[in-house]
């Protein structure tokens, strides 16, 4: 059986960092997703980070005696590390260096399925391990004690076919991504003729995105195997996930499940994630989902905010939803506009959640009459299944129905209004 990594985590808390603690607190949770135990931490107070090791001098030796002690085979920075931090901490610490982000995308890999997720993980590891590349001569090739040119020259030959080739493999990656975007743009262009609302759930990772979304499709699906996996981890959804959901008064509208967010989310990451992330940019809606138990869901609001807009996505109307309301002790008052209180895990709250998507995503529904003769039987057909019809009278011309559609269905079919005497 393998034997589970042990690592020490580490931080720089900078002046007015208020959410530095938050963050040694997700470290955590980071490392136990990536399976390793977290045996100390180790902090430092500092105006900024060193630019050589991180850390101060007197900290590297207290961290390194603090290695030997705890026999740990490796420390986590709670910060992205520099090509020349990451140098000079293995030199000085003698064991595994890894930062936030190295974790993030470990996270990553192990749970991205479709092919997508993983031409994007890949992408993002091998943009993050290029620059990292320098000083590495050392390691790409056996030494013979000689440190004379042509032994210098070698290395640095074997530092450019590594450089190339993963120069090369990147290439090779964005060019099948591309393949696979154009794919996904097509999908979206099709949704969009539909003329049917786009909704997206966005939020930080682990809000409870993904059961809302199952939530919805018990109450409004006939069929369940549309559900996607939830778990009460990070990153449990990388892919983008989109239902239709039918209400029972016709009213349909597409549902997005998103990849959630995280503070300090490496800009690797969310450039080659761009081509999901734009099911986000070009929704008609956002239900921002909170996860209302977790004591700093307030920094989680922030950080999908300014994700958001880094995205251009901070101009789409949005609901805030605060999930997991059965874990919250004490009285619930809703101060705030555009906010629902609800538990998706008990679906309590789905149906206001549901109305107030009706409110901001059916605005361009059209209320109105028609008369559908007698021979037309298919289009009073097609308004049974796609319009909430309200009345039905039949006449001698024909059916007249009373009922509230899209717009592009009463432009489709505005011929059959006219059909009425005023």
């Amino acid at each position: 059986m393998e034997q589970k990594q042990s690592a020490i985590i580490v931080g720089c808390y900078l002046r007015n960092d208020k959410d530095f603690l938050n963050m040694m607190g997700e470290l955590y949770s980071l490392a136990d997703a990536c399976d390793i135990e977290v045996i100390c931490e180790i902090t430092q107070k500092l105006e900024r980070v060193y630019p050589s090791h991180y850390l101060g001098k007197g900290k590297i030796q207290e961290l390194h005696a603090l290695i030997l002690e705890k026999e740990v085979n490796m420390v986590i920075f709670n910060d992205e590390l520099s090509p020349s931090q990451i140098r000079n901490l293995n030199s000085a610490l003698k064991c595994k260096i890894i930062d936030r982000t190295v974790l993030i995308l470990d996270i990553l890999d192990k749970r991205s399925k479709s092919k997508e997720a993983q031409l994007q993980v890949e992408i993002t590891k091998l943009q993050y391990i290029l620059p990292r590349l320098t000083g590495l001569g050392e390691s790409l090739s056996p030494q013979t004690g000689n440190t004379g040119l042509i032994n210098r020259a070698s290395e640095e030959t074997k530092f450019d076919q590594y450089h190339r080739t993963i120069k090369d493999r990147i290439s090779a990656l964005k060019a099948e991504l591309k393949t696979l975007v154009v794919q996904r743009q097509n999908q979206r262009k099709q949704r969009k003729k539909s003329g049917i609302p786009v909704v997206a759930l966005v939020g930080y990772t682990n809000a409870g995105k993904s059961s809302i979304m199952n939530s919805m499709i018990d109450l409004y699906c006939s069929s369940t195997d549309k559900k996607v996996l939830e778990k009460d981890m990070l990153f449990a959804t990388l892919e983008t996930y989109v239902r239709n959901i039918k209400l029972p008064d016709n009213k349909s509208f597409l549902l997005s499940d998103t990849v959630g967010f995280i503070s300090k989310l490496p800009k690797q990451l969310v450039d080659a994630f761009r081509s999901t992330l734009e099911e986000i940019i070009e929704a008609d809606l956002l239900v921002h989902v909170v996860d209302y138990s977790n004591a700093n869901y307030k920094q989680h609001i922030e950080v999908t905010k300014q994700t958001l807009k880094e995205l251009g996505a901070d101009n789409i109307p949005i609901i805030y939803v605060y999930n997991k309301e059965d874990l919250v002790e004490g009285e619930i008052t809703i101060h705030e506009e555009d906010c629902i209180y609800i538990s998706a895990k008990n679906k309590a709250g789905i149906d206001k959640l549901v109305n107030e998507i009706c409110k901001k995503a059916f605005h361009h529904h059209v209320c109105c009459e028609m008369l559908i003769p007698y021979e037309k039987g298919n289009v009073l057909s097609y308004f049974n299944d796609n319009a909430n019809i309200k009345s039905t009278k039949y006449n001698s011309n024909g059916v007249l129905i009373s009922m509230e559609c899209k717009e592009s269905d009463y432009r489709r079919y505005k011929q059959f209004e006219s059909l009425i005497k005023p």
